[in-house]
């Protein structure tokens, strides 16, 4: 569901909004894990309040890449133009920054596409941290995982798309494009995520997903400078950041619960030898 809905959320905003939307996962896990009751929430640690501000702070960005786009990067134009065309280029219409002031209402709709696969994301991973801790077992979960979303994929774009010739692949760019997904998407990514978690531990792939926003942004000025536009890339940034102070929290907070899982370890080391000589006495 949050793939469907990320892709068709893809077609009617920009790259740099798939990116900053990305980024306010943790955001939202940490709401849903509040709303739930699976998570404390401690005012006087330190990681705790950060992750509040960090979410606040996501929740804004997402909030200005909805609401505020600004100019965009670059505007192409046809060295082909006629009088009146080159007129109208001459003295061109106002152009409205702020979404609720202009006629483009999809970019509106791709916002909240991109949100709600994000809140889906947030809601498997809940899900998926409580199946572990209850069947430990990853990689039939996995499977099962991949399996279902195949179905269920299958299922929604059989009663969405009902022209059997939509289904036909051809050598074209399309196919180009589905190829590449499925071998850097799932199986590349992937496979250098686990890579990486084995040798550097599990917080250190999260560390470096808002890059995403600076290469997204330098390949989108280039291929498609049109859809780009100041006001988004600055919300993503914004984003970015909440992403980054969420991250710090929760690794404050884990530290935290170490330290104190290690200092009750070593006041019990440090009883049992004084039990024992009273038992002995």
């Amino acid at each position: 569901m949050a793939q469907n809905l990320a892709f068709v959320g893809l077609s009617y905003s920009s790259p740099i909004v798939a990116i900053g939307m990305a980024n306010i996962i943790p955001a939202l896990s940490f709401l849903l894990a509040i709303i739930l009751r699976t998570t404390k929430f401690n005012w006087k640690s330190s990681g705790s309040q950060a992750r509040l501000i960090g979410t606040f702070i996501s929740i804004i960005g997402a909030i200005s890449l909805t609401l505020y786009r600004g100019p965009t990067i670059k505007n192409h134009s046809s060295p082909t133009l006629s009088l009146q065309s080159a007129a109208a280029v001459a003295v061109p219409p106002p152009q409205h920054l702020l979404v609720f002031l202009s006629t483009h209402e999809n970019w509106v709709l791709g916002c909240i596409l991109f949100a709600a696969s994000s809140l889906a994301l947030s809601i498997w991973n809940l899900v998926q941290e409580g199946t572990v801790k209850i069947y430990p077992q990853v990689m039939k979960i996995t499977s099962f995982y991949s399996l279902f979303g195949t179905i269920q994929s299958a299922v929604l774009s059989a009663f969405i798309e009902r022209d059997p010739s939509a289904w036909r692949l051809e050598l074209n760019l399309e196919l180009f494009v589905i190829i590449s997904t499925a071998i850097f998407s799932s199986l590349i990514r992937s496979s250098v995520h686990i890579w990486c978690m084995h040798m550097k531990g599990l917080s250190f792939v999260p560390i470096f997903k808002p890059l995403g926003i600076p290469i997204a942004s330098a390949f989108g000025c280039l291929l498609f400078a049109d859809t780009f536009h100041y006001g988004s890339m600055m919300g993503a940034f914004v984003c970015g950041v909440g992403y980054y102070t969420v991250m710090w929290g929760q690794t404050s907070e884990d530290d935290e619960m170490h330290k104190n899982s290690r200092n009750l370890s070593s006041s019990s080391d440090e009883k049992v030898p004084l039990l024992q000589e009273d038992s002995q006495v």
